[in-house]
């Protein structure tokens, strides 16, 4: 059975450090910390003194300054694997773990899922061809040598990579070395932790050469175990859950967080609020509980990134040249029928082409697999759909060689409206106003990864009254835009009604509009 040795890197917090520590070697597990000598002396000294009694725990034989981004935190982490290595003989794997996570999962389940999971656990992608790196300098970590730290010499930092760059001073990769990147929170087999120490006692070359690049807590481990270990028996997953908020900084999780968190499909999460009492002392107990059945959703990360966009609407990247100076044509007519009932809208389409001979599209920029003819590679994934929009459409009224075309869109497809309105030709949009049952929201959460098939009741009722808000708020979006060719059609309405409006939209009698009103299940779910 697995059994685990937590390498825990820590500054502060000794009581916290002492419960973590205890509450993970309860269940057979060991940990090796390393406490950052700069901190207190009177603090490691209470964090020995309360563990130098547990066999499961053992220390760095030698302590160091850390900072951040420094080569200090992989030279820390590396005397703490060296110590548990020692220590522990029956260690199968070693956890990579801050002062500030905790497990949401049993030691049960952790066994289980590393008994049956025979491989490393590590965020590795290419460091040059992945987009891992979001903002601020990228080859430059690797190719200029950085002895100042960036955030306590920022001038320093900054002045001697100006200086290495006017004076050409670059360095190479190591030829027999693919840089990889990612998290630094990893799970790797005893076998492969041992490999790493034999390489660094026999690699000095590649060790002097990520002494000196900056942030190589993000590069060391993930680009050595792709060099000693076979791709097959890599995952690219950390089993440590964590978000990250838009100014990259990591989410801290509270008390009402405990039940979104169990249904994460990870082992720890990471960053565990210092206020959070609650939640620190429900996720103490589980670690050594027994027969814990988890019910995964795994919605959390989609979960937040819905949550807090809510309030940053109208962003968008500006048209591309042939866009802004291209037209559909003068005399073309595009109808848009916006719902976010899809199925509703698919309906009235099928009914629409009963009595009209107008080519109908449904979801062309929100669903990949919409049926559409080969027009040379611009209708083959939604991103291509959407920069080329205007392109596209011209496309298809040629290729169906009409003037009148029409296609559905989400009410959240607000930018593509306008930017069809704004063209020479002339666009008309139908609106379909429909009922919105729970079932129906939490149908929705779940087809768009906001909640899963056994996400709790509890998470789903604090969710659905923000998700018909903003189903509302869509619509309203689009009445103030002000189309000067808009109607709508209800629900609630009576087939009468909702005919004046279908005349008006697709310019047909009033018989086959009352017709399709008439429609039987069309608003159905």
């Amino acid at each position: 059975m697995a059994k685990i040795a937590y390498i825990l890197l820590c500054h502060k917090d000794p009581e916290a450090i002492i419960q973590q520590a205890e509450r993970l070697t309860a269940a057979g597990d060991y940990m090796s910390i390393h406490f950052d000598v700069r901190a207190k002396p009177d603090l490691f000294r209470q964090i020995r003194s309360a563990l130098v009694d547990n066999p499961n725990v053992t220390f760095a034989r030698k302590r160091i300054k850390c900072g951040w981004g420094e080569w200090t935190l992989v030279q820390a982490t590396l005397y703490a694997v060296e110590a548990a290595v020692e220590a522990f003989p029956r260690a199968t794997h070693f956890y990579m773990l801050s002062g500030d996570c905790m497990a949401i999962k049993t030691a049960e389940h952790a066994h289980r899922f590393l008994d049956e999971n025979d491989a490393d656990f590590i965020e590795s992608f290419d460091f040059f061809e992945s987009d891992w790196i979001k903002t601020g300098m990228k080859e430059d970590r690797l190719i200029y040598r950085h002895y100042f730290n960036e955030r306590k010499h920022k001038r320093l930092f900054y002045a001697a990579v100006e200086a290495q760059r006017k004076l050409g001073l670059t360095r190479k990769v190591p030829d027999d070395i693919q840089v990889m990147i990612g998290s630094q929170w990893w799970c790797l087999r005893r076998r492969t932790i041992e490999w790493i120490l034999e390489f660094t006692r026999n690699r000095r070359d590649v060790m002097q050469f990520f002494r000196t690049t900056w942030i190589p807590d993000e590069t060391f481990f993930q680009t050595l175990v792709r060099h000693v270990v076979p791709e097959n028996e890599i995952r690219t997953d950390s089993l440590t859950f964590l978000i990250f908020t838009d100014y990259g900084m990591p989410l801290n999780f509270h008390n009402d967080h405990y039940d979104l968190l169990l249904s994460q499909d990870f082992l720890f999460a990471r960053k565990i609020s210092p206020d959070a009492e609650e939640l620190k002392s429900r996720l103490g107990r589980l670690y050594s509980a027994h027969d814990v059945d988890f019910q995964i959703s795994n919605e959390g990360r989609n979960l937040f990134k819905f949550l807090t966009g809510r309030g940053r609407i109208g962003r968008r990247f500006g048209m591309r040249f042939w866009e802004t100076e291209s037209s559909l044509g003068r005399e073309r007519e595009l109808m848009i029928v916006v719902s976010k009932k899809w199925h509703v809208a698919k309906r009235l389409l099928e009914e629409i082409r009963k009595v009209t001979n107008v080519p109908a599209i449904e979801y062309l920029f929100t669903e990949e697999d919409t049926a559409l003819p080969d027009l040379g590679g611009i209708q083959a994934t939604l991103e291509k759909r959407t920069r080329h929009r205007r392109a596209l459409m011209r496309m298809l009224f040629e290729y169906y060689d009409t003037d009148r075309l029409i296609v559905c869109m989400d009410p959240s497809n607000l930018d593509l409206m306008q930017d069809f309105f704004a063209d020479r030709s002339t666009t008309r949009l139908l609106e379909i106003e429909c009922q919105f049952s729970k079932d129906f929201l939490a149908g929705h959460a779940r087809r768009v990864g906001l909640a899963g098939d056994r996400t709790s009741q509890a998470t789903l009722d604090r969710l659905l009254p923000t998700i018909r808000n903003d189903i509302n708020y869509e619509s309203d979006r689009i009445r103030d835009a002000g189309f000067a060719r808009y109607g709508r059609i209800q629900e609630v309405a009576s087939p009468e009604d909702n005919a004046r409006k279908l005349v008006e939209f697709l310019t047909i009698s009033a018989d086959n509009a009352l017709q399709i009103a008439r429609s039987e299940n069309l608003y159905a779910d």
